[in-house]
């Protein structure tokens, strides 16, 4: 049938349906559930259901820009209680909604395609569509004649966000609308039972949920993908239990978060950004800062009760093991209980936040009245911080107070660990040097949250003492310059050979040019239909993936090309297409991976002979910080599996997925695609979804954006200001912990500068650190057009962009999507064939691991 993989069956297939049946059986484990009166699950005698809010029918199944799934269908809100057995009574208030929304449409798309014929360059026209997406209007008051009869409210507040902007501590967006206020209160005041359902992908303000009177429960149900009405109903009704639990502090008011004012372009200046926070991020700053959190990092009510109690804690060389007993003190449900151990450090010549997290465990589903007893583990190593100093990670001497709770704002001191004499645990060598004054802020004068009885506590803990033996110091060591290969033999070595073991890969690499290796170093951005390339769409493999690595050496070498396609919710590809006889795609009879307006005036295709239509719908699972709320690997592995089986499937062979960058701010416009606050967290969640995706041969993960993507106003030419501890201890941590853990195949570096050096050249990050002390394999290659030329912005940037030259020098093996510039770019510089050699020999293992 000619070249794609896709099916030519336009029938929902088997796999579409088993895979939403996964999602639907684990989304439910990430909905977190904020507030419950006992209105949740509404009870069987509930038959009518009165739905509103602009996320009934226009609900976000996930996220904007590249993380955006195009799936076959999507069950709403509403559909999804009907789907259930019950009537909805507000279908005429919800009519109404609908058609402000399809005029608000028709007026943005009526813009874009305005831009699109005057703008002159068509790239101008998508920015705009793609950095200003359209946004559902607010929603209309409800008025008393829209209070129709009805066993319960339900009221579904959505709010989304995506690629290229950051969100806004305005109403609409962090804030909640005057309309949405009134609607919620004459709701409250109207229906005794009646739940707030959150619809979004980060935080938002919950003063006004917390005051209204009348509010029977909050849900978090997040954006769980295209069952999302579906999951919805099931928790809504009892059928699921949501056990999800914050990855993020959720403070009382924006303003309580540190750098509030400077964050992003909220101060204006979006070319530099100071992490003046230090290491003091999330939770970290609101318990030694004194702020109390509106809901804490780890919170989450269930629909039973349980008692946490810690049964011993135990030291076995620098093994720390906690057995905890949980039960389910409830007698009607069924649930899952999160545990959490902290550890707080003793105050030295470094400053310490009050607490990190360590490790976590979360129980089976328990049934009323039946307990399980968790054993959680943690390595003391992992307690050290980074010293500038001695460039070296170091446990100083004191107690390492251990704590227990089901989350930051609800643990107890269970025991300590004494260190007599300080210990290096790891000796490093500094590589970020700061290139301007930081004014990092300091706990040192500050009240830090506490409890009553705290103090007991710890005067009266477990004391555990380390064996000075105990810990043995690692020392980095870091590669030299590398040697260049040579085979002069004039039998000429393809990557069949090498896999056939008729020659070695230093063989074929010692053969390849500087021309040949340089073309192997740069993608191809080939495709998009008519011959013109949309960026993040330019595969010509599988129609809608984001890119390819170079085919020209396929014929002569045998080096085909890898795939990529984007995510982290799932695989983005164009749901279906059609080709002529040629394999020629005709785009009037396609979709487009992105939803863009485009211009009617495009020309029409010349079709040669028969028509083929293929379809490859692909399955919108749950956003990350969702699948992060749920604390549980094995669900996030799950999820890994599902994508890996449609990427096997469709010929897939590099994810662009997961996005673990942290959550510094809630209003950074990405953070749904990621996973948490804490790196901990965040590089657990990475390395299940890795290790659920890399089951499958020849499909890997690319981890993203490495490092410190962590706002979009201008991501592709800010330079982040941070210092080496911050960097290591938050930033990098993560990375660190998925490496370590999962070795995915390849990772992404992100955009903008590090003190001054662009991530995609900065040799520090990506051999020294990454490669040298990590033990990374795999692939690194730059985001999409980070050599220039797709700006989010038509203006002059303070910094410029990074070159395809210095990639290879220091270790970013691939420039994507790719071009002739970047290619000559290379082979004009003074780039040597070793170096060339270091980074091709990468992208062959990865070949190699892909494609045969």
């Amino acid at each position: 049938m000619g070249i794609w993989r896709a099916s030519t069956e336009a029938e929902m297939s088997a796999r579409e349906k088993a895979h939403m049946d996964k999602v639907r059986r684990f989304a439910a484990e990430g909905m977190v559930l904020l507030e419950n009166d006992g209105t949740l699950p509404l009870s069987k005698d509930v038959k009518k259901v009165a739905l509103f809010g602009n996320g009934a029918r226009h609900m976000i199944k996930g996220g904007k820009g590249s993380g955006d799934v195009n799936s076959r269908s999507v069950v709403g809100i509403e559909q999804g209680i009907k789907d259930a057995g019950y009537e909805i009574v507000s279908g005429s208030w919800l009519d109404e909604y609908d058609r402000i929304c399809v005029d608000c449409r028709a007026k943005y798309d009526e813009h874009i395609q305005e831009m699109v014929k005057t703008a002159g360059n068509p790239m101008i026209a998508f920015m705009e569509y793609f950095n200003n997406p359209y946004h559902d209007p607010d929603i209309q008051e409800i008025s008393d004649a829209d209070l129709v009869d009805a066993d319960a409210a339900v009221y579904v507040i959505a709010r989304d966000s995506g690629e290229g902007r950051d969100r806004k501590p305005v109403a609409g967006d962090y804030e909640l609308t005057e309309n949405e206020k009134k609607n919620i209160e004459k709701l409250a005041g109207r229906y005794e039972k009646f739940v707030v359902a959150l619809n979004v992908g980060g935080v938002i303000d919950t003063k006004a949920l917390r005051s209204i009177k009348g509010i029977g429960a909050v849900l978090l149900m997040s954006q769980a993908g295209n069952v999302i009405g579906t999951v919805f109903a099931d928790v809504l009704f009892g059928d699921s239990i949501p056990t999800g639990h914050l990855a993020m502090t959720w403070a009382e008011n924006y303003s309580d978060y540190p750098a509030y004012d400077t964050f992003s372009s909220q101060n204006g200046n979006v070319d530099d950004e100071y992490y003046n926070e230090g290491i003091f991020v999330g939770y970290r700053y609101f318990d030694s800062f004194g702020k109390k959190p509106a809901y804490s990092f780890g919170y989450g009510l269930s629909y039973t009760s349980f008692d946490i109690k810690t049964e011993d804690v135990t030291l076995d060389g620098e093994t720390l093991t906690a057995k905890v007993t949980v039960k389910n003190t409830g007698d009607k449900f069924s649930g899952k209980q999160l545990v959490q151990l902290y550890v707080s450090a003793p105050d030295g010549k470094l400053e310490k936040p009050v607490k990190e997290l360590k490790a976590f465990a979360k129980t089976k589903e328990l049934a009323p009245g039946e307990a399980e007893t968790l054993t959680i583990k943690a390595e003391v190593s992992s307690f050290a911080s980074y010293d500038e100093k001695s460039a070296s990670y170091i446990l100083e001497a004191g107690k390492y107070f251990i704590r227990i709770g089901e989350n930051a704002g609800c643990t107890h001191v269970v025991a300590a660990v004494e260190i007599e004499n300080e210990i290096t645990t790891c000796k490093l060598s500094n590589r970020f040097k700061i290139d301007t004054e930081l004014n990092e802020i300091s706990a040192k004068n500050e009240k830090p949250l506490t409890y009553d009885g705290e103090e007991d506590e710890k005067a009266s803990a477990k004391i555990l003492k380390l064996s000075a033996d105990a810990i043995k110091t690692v020392t980095a060591e870091y590669v030299k310059e590398p040697a260049e290969l040579n085979n002069t033999s004039s039998d000429k070595v393809t990557l069949e050979d090498v896999k056939a073991g008729k020659a070695s890969l230093d063989d074929l690499l010692g053969q390849l040019s500087r021309e040949e290796m340089a073309d192997l170093c740069v993608g191809t951005a080939r495709g998009g239909f008519g011959g013109t390339s949309v960026i993040g769409t330019a595969s010509a493999v599988v129609p809608g993936a984001a890119g390819d690595t170079s085919s020209k050496l396929a014929s002569e070498r045998g080096i085909h090309n890898l795939v990529l396609a984007d995510g982290p919710a799932g695989l983005r590809l164009t749901p279906y297409f059609a080709v002529d006889e040629d394999n020629k795609i005709i785009p009037e009879m396609s979709a487009m991976a992105f939803d863009f307006p485009g211009s009617d005036d495009a020309p029409k295709t010349e079709i040669k002979g028969e028509v083929t239509k293929y379809y490859q719908y692909c399955t919108a699972i749950p956003i990350a910080t969702m699948l992060a709320q749920t604390w549980n690997m094995e669900v996030i592995e799950e999820a890994g599996d599902l994508v890996g089986a449609e990427m096997e499937e469709l010929g897939v062979n590099l994810w662009l997925a997961p996005g673990m960058n942290i959550q510094k701010n809630p209003l950074c416009g990405r953070n749904f695609e990621y996973y948490s606050e804490d790196p901990l967290l965040a590089g657990m969640c990475a390395a299940a979804d890795t290790k659920g995706v890399q089951k499958h041969k020849g499909c890997g993960t690319t981890i993203k954006h490495f490092a410190c993507n962590n706002q979009e106003d201008n991501r592709m030419h800010t330079n982040a200001h941070v210092s080496e501890r911050a960097l290591r201890e938050i930033y990098l941590k993560g990375f660190e912990i998925a490496v370590r853990q999962s070795q995915p195949l390849s990772i992404m570096t992100s955009y903008n500068l590090i003190n001054g050096l662009h991530a995609a050249n900065n040799y520090d990050l990506l051999t020294a650190v990454c490669r040298d002390e990590w033990g990374f394999k795999g692939v690194i290659m730059t985001d999409w057009g980070t050599t220039g030329g797709i700006e989010m912005e038509q203006r002059k940037f303070k910094y410029g962009s990074s070159n395809a030259a210095d990639c290879v020098r220091t270790g970013n093996d691939l420039t994507m999507p790719g071009s002739e510039a970047d290619v000559q770019n290379i082979l004009d510089s003074d780039v040597s064939r070793a170096e060339l050699q270091v980074c091709a020999r990468r992208i062959l293992n990865c070949v190699l691991e892909c494609r045969y």
